[in-house]
């Protein structure tokens, strides 16, 4: 009776085990579906038109208005604010580490500002505080990018100071720094500014990452929770039928 009940025992468990970790990976691939539609909605409307400078703070009077539009493209004009450059440091490109220049940008005929993450330049192995000089036209240029949320951010020690070179940059803490209101998103630059018709070269590198909504990591999960499930109810065929009847 005892090894009945315990042989009843070892089946619930492995079979409660087994429809828990097949749950998990079914989960799994649902999340992958939504990151799916996630990914699919950037994409189009990554291929909408790109919104003017009218456009931009236009929307920036209603709730949401430009946090519903990120990703989307821009075609901006304005003028650089370079004297409030700053360099973001420990940010790596193709395997390098740099800087990521970002500037702000008075956009023409308007108040507010909007923060341009402009490219990458490359850190000084024997002068960490040099930097490289990065060529900013005065005057009217125009910029082509895309809306992103926020630059990236990488650790930092409180009380980091807030020179030229930066760890991070938090964006209502420079609105508040420069005195002068920000629209609530940054423009990704993807090509070099140009005043008038002619491009202005400024060297920085610009090979951005694409928007990626992490669809094939779930499938990772998935195939583990699945290999899981597998293998619980593997070992129990096994030690509970296969091999008592192998042995003598």
């Amino acid at each position: 009776m005892k090894l009945n009940s315990r042989a009843v025992l070892l089946l619930l468990i492995s079979l409660s085990s087994a429809a828990l970790t097949a749950r998990l990976g079914f989960w799994q691939l649902d999340r992958a579906r939504q990151k799916e539609a996630l990914q699919a909605a950037v994409l189009a409307l990554g291929e909408k038109p790109p919104l003017q400078t009218t456009e931009l703070t236009a929307l920036s009077q209603m709730p949401d208005g430009l946090t519903q539009q990120l990703h989307r493209r821009v075609s901006l004009r304005g003028t650089w604010l370079n004297e409030r450059t700053v360099f973001l440091d420990n940010r790596p490109m193709d395997g390098r580490t740099g800087f990521f220049v970002v500037t702000p940008l008075q956009l023409e005929g308007q108040s507010a500002l909007v923060l341009v993450q402009r490219g990458w330049s490359p850190r000084d192995a024997s002068n960490r505080s040099q930097l490289q000089n990065v060529p900013t036209p005065s005057g009217l240029v125009s910029v082509s990018g895309r809306l992103i949320a926020a630059p990236s951010k990488v650790y930092e020690f409180a009380g980091a100071p807030l020179g030229l070179i930066r760890q991070n940059l938090d964006l209502p803490a420079f609105e508040q720094e420069l005195g002068r209101p920000f629209l609530p998103v940054t423009v990704l630059q993807l090509a070099e500014a140009q005043v008038g018709d002619q491009p202005a070269p400024d060297g920085l590198l610009r090979s951005w990452q694409a928007p990626d909504a992490g669809v094939h990591k779930h499938y990772g999960y998935a195939f583990q929770w699945f290999l899981l499930s597998a293998l619980i109810l593997g070992l129990y065929v096994w030690f509970q039928t296969i091999r008592p009847r192998k042995q003598p």
